[in-house]
């Protein structure tokens, strides 16, 4: 097994996620397969209890596993599948050691950081680096493992004696280093110092950058870039300028101009694998189709209201973003999102700055293409959420609800057409009269972590909904799997009196009991699912093609809904659904099974 160790230095969030997708992108259009681990130093067991407001969105796999963010950028990059084993914590190393511990593994030895703790480490990245992610039953040829945090972070210190050793044990020629670094610019001028500290700080730990990744706002003089090559003890061409891209699909291009592809094959002795044609006839043509879907610069604007109770933190409805912006990439338009406060959306008393707000609200909603409520928890800002569905319902905007935005969806219209004037969830008024929202039976209130309905589960498109335009968006077929998270659900006693009002539950549970998809017949696209379509969204899939005009690479099921709502927000959504095969697609799973 070959290794690419991704870590960071000077300050975290300075794109490791996307370098390290990146990177696992290059090597798979050499035909290599590629899988990757992230490694978060924090001590929660897994992301599933973070807020979202302060950690950004908790990524859901298919098994219902919750990790952190990254491994969505890595599926939707590399489209694999992945484990919840490959996302490492601090929680889990630790559950593990003392598991052991307690049952004696350890034969009463002495339980250490050095060797117990960091031989759990290397155990599980040799184990869960060799799962196969993409369907097939071959073992990935690299993983790319990604060190969360900043290289000198107390937390991380076990994880870095862990990968010196692994490094050692590796042996020349299976492992890489690249060494992601930000590169500010004070007063005009380019400033290495930091940059310069930092690999002195890692190479302290043992680790030694093969690659040093500058991230910058513009490109590097090249004054800087010797500089850094001669204080880090590296080669020039060992510094590659990683400066802010229109878009981060791009990143891949501009770490291929930048000759990083030779640097991986000379460093991990790539040569030495046989690489069946096959598999590089499909990696040139995922890189060809990558190329031509990110170049493109589209002139037609189209603007989006992301309605959320988030948006201070807008790693909080990253996938969902990633999502839009794949569906607009594909009907060739340029989104241009408006991130909204739904809590600025609700009537305040008196002037000032609030009023100043909820006006401002209002008129960029108005002026919105389209309208999409992402999920959250809690009540806060859902009477916001509520209004903005009504206008949209009511003025013919095209609107998509996804969990919570279901939910409140479903809610403003018993209120205003089926004469429930004080419905709401049980999430908000557990003793209300009209709970349209109820807490699922089988769903454990004492516990929080991983007790929600998680992961991938089917939808049964009900008889009679030929004319929906979510089913026409999957082919016209009967069955889909899509990956769920949540605890509340429609209640099944007033789902009648929805439907009989027009509210469309066209899509069910296997039971028939909860309501999957809504939709209305006589809207250009109001739509909502209770299961979260963005968490499978790809850049690319290059098995399948689809006709001209639009880009020849295939949506995977998930971004349907998305694709849908773009599309009408866009005026071409029965263009999209003419070119949509009507034969049943894939399920989110690979070879028949889910990851």
């Amino acid at each position: 097994m070959r290794y690419v160790l991704v870590t960071g230095g000077v300050i975290s969030g300075v794109g490791k996620g996307i370098i390290a997708s990146s990177t696992g992108l290059l090597l798979k259009t050499l035909g290599l397969r590629v899988s990757c681990i992230k490694i978060d130093p924090y001590v929660s067991v897994d992301a599933g209890l973070m807020a979202p407001a302060e950690h950004g969105e908790c990524f859901v796999l298919c098994s219902g596993g919750e990790v952190d963010l990254d491994l969505g950028n890595y599926e939707r990059y590399l489209s694999v599948r992945l484990t919840s084993e490959h996302n490492i914590t601090t929680g889990k190393v630790y559950l593990n050691v003392i598991e052991k511990e307690r049952r004696g593994d350890y034969l009463g030895k002495t339980v250490q950081i050095v060797p117990h703790v960091t031989d759990s480490i290397k155990d599980w990245i040799r184990r869960v680096s060799k799962i196969p992610v993409d369907g097939s039953s071959e073992e990935p040829d690299v993983c790319i493992i990604e060190l969360g945090g900043t290289i000198g972070d107390i937390e991380s210190m076990p994880f870095i004696e862990a990968l010196t050793q692994l490094r050692h044990e590796a042996g020349s020629g299976n492992f890489m280093n690249i060494h992601v670094s930000y590169v500010p610019t004070v007063h005009g001028e380019q400033k290495t110092k930091p940059t310069q500290h930092a690999v002195k700080s890692i190479r302290s730990h043992g680790l030694i950058p093969d690659v040093i990744a500058c991230r910058c706002e513009t490109p590097l003089a090249e004054a800087t870039v010797s500089k850094l090559a001669l204080h880090c003890q590296v080669e020039k061409e060992q510094v590659i300028v990683v400066r802010d891209m229109p878009t981060i699909y791009q990143v891949p291009l501009l770490l291929s101009e930048q000759k990083l592809v030779p640097q991986l094959r000379s460093r991990l002795a790539l040569e030495k694998i046989a690489i069946p044609p096959a598999m590089v006839a499909q990696g040139e043509e995922l890189w060809n189709m990558w190329k031509t879907i990110v170049t493109p610069t589209y002139q037609e604007e189209l603007k989006i209201a992301l309605v959320g109770k988030y948006v201070t933190c807008q790693d909080a409805y990253l996938s969902v973003v990633k999502a839009l912006e794949h569906s607009a990439m594909r009907i060739r338009r340029k989104l241009n999102l408006m991130w909204i406060d739904s809590e600025e959306l609700e009537p305040t008393n008196g002037g000032g700055p609030a009023q100043a707000r909820y006006h401002k609200a209002w008129h960029d909603v108005s002026t919105a293409s389209g309208i999409i409520v992402p999920g959250g928890f809690g009540h806060r800002g859902t009477e916001g959420m509520m209004r903005v569905t009504k206008w949209a319902r009511e003025n013919g905007i095209p609107f998509l609800g996804v969990c919570l935005g279901f939910q409140v969806a479903a809610i403003q219209y018993a209120r205003d057409l089926c004469g429930m004037l004080e419905a709401t969830s049980e999430e908000f008024n557990a003793q209300a009269k009209d709970r349209v929202v109820i807490y699922m039976p089988e769903v454990d209130r004492q516990k929080m972590g991983g007790t929600m309905r998680l992961g991938l589960r089917k939808t049964i498109f009900q008889q009679d909904t030929e004319w929906s335009r979510a089913r026409a968006l999957y082919g016209g077929v009967e069955v889909i799997e899509e990956r769920h998270r949540h605890r509340y659900e429609i209640n099944p006693e007033l789902v009648g009196t929805l439907e009989k009002a027009g509210l469309h539950f066209v899509g069910k549970d296997e039971t028939g009991e909860r309501m999957e998809i809504f939709e209305l017949k006589d809207h250009p696209y109001f739509v909502g699912t209770q299961f979260h379509a963005e968490y499978q969204s790809q850049v690319v899939n290059p098995s399948v093609s689809l006709p001209i005009p639009l880009p020849k690479f295939e949506l995977t099921q998930d971004q349907r809904p998305y694709l849908g709502f773009v599309a009408a927000s866009a005026g071409c959504l029965d263009e999209v659904i003419k070119q949509q095969p009507v034969e049943p697609f894939k399920n989110a799973t690979i070879n028949g099974t889910a990851e």
